[in-house]
């Protein structure tokens, strides 16, 4: 067995890519580029954190596996081909993924702490299709190694009771205020990001496994909405 090196926080950004988010995207990028930037900044926390970037539309994208930050020299980018809005295919990604990635982490000899995941959609999920089931099984843990939190965000045509069921803990659930630019919004949510993941990595850093989840300018809450 590997001698303890340590703890680690996996993070995971599952990001709409359909349709109707292509116009936005450029935002969400630059976002996460200054996400980047900040954690090469905060050297503490960024050891304790393992950043992966995935994009949902019909189906899920891989943009970015678990990985140190610190020895990436940039984000990957995130892009629309078109599609809908599978909550399903995100959520059984991440099903699957999460639970390898836990089983890789140890083997390299790492103490890993719940994973954290950042959902970011804009719209309802597509069709008629079940992605409750799954999701259910994801956050069970009792059936899923490595459950993680699920804080989840709303923009644009987002329903608020849906981003109220993806996130695990209602405190972990924001909508945007309504007529907001979705772009701006999106600014906004890169910099809670950032906040939530230097926050969190520091942390644990001395010692403590608190998840930081803070409110973006310009959302609400979305237990908030009637």
């Amino acid at each position: 067995m590997a001698d303890n090196r340590g703890n680690l926080l996996p993070m995971y950004v599952m990001a709409d890519e359909s349709g109707s988010m292509s116009s936005y995207l450029g935002e969400l990028n630059t976002g996460l580029s200054s996400l980047h930037r900040a954690l090469l900044g905060e050297p503490m926390a960024a050891a304790k954190v393992r950043f992966s970037v995935l994009g949902f539309s019909n189906d899920v994208q891989v943009r970015m596996r678990l990985a140190d930050l610190r020895q990436e020299n940039e984000l990957p980018v995130l892009s629309s081909y078109g599609g809908g809005t599978s909550y399903r295919a995100a959520f059984q990604e991440l099903l699957t993924r999460i639970p390898q990635d836990i089983a890789e982490l140890k083997r390299d000899g790492y103490t890993v702490y719940r994973p954290t995941v950042f959902f970011l959609s804009d719209g309802q999920p597509s069709g008629n299709e079940d992605w409750n089931g799954v999701h259910r099984q994801l956050t069970d843990r009792a059936a899923t190694t490595g459950a993680p939190n699920i804080a989840a965000f709303g923009i644009g045509e987002a329903d608020a009771a849906t981003i109220l069921s993806v996130a695990t803990d209602r405190n972990y659930a924001f909508v945007a205020i309504p007529g907001a630019d979705i772009g701006a919004a999106i600014t906004k949510f890169c910099s809670a990001l950032t906040t939530s993941i230097v926050s969190s990595g520091l942390a644990l850093a001395s010692g403590q496994a608190e998840l930081v989840v803070d409110r973006p300018e310009g959302f609400r809450m979305a237990i908030d909405v009637v």
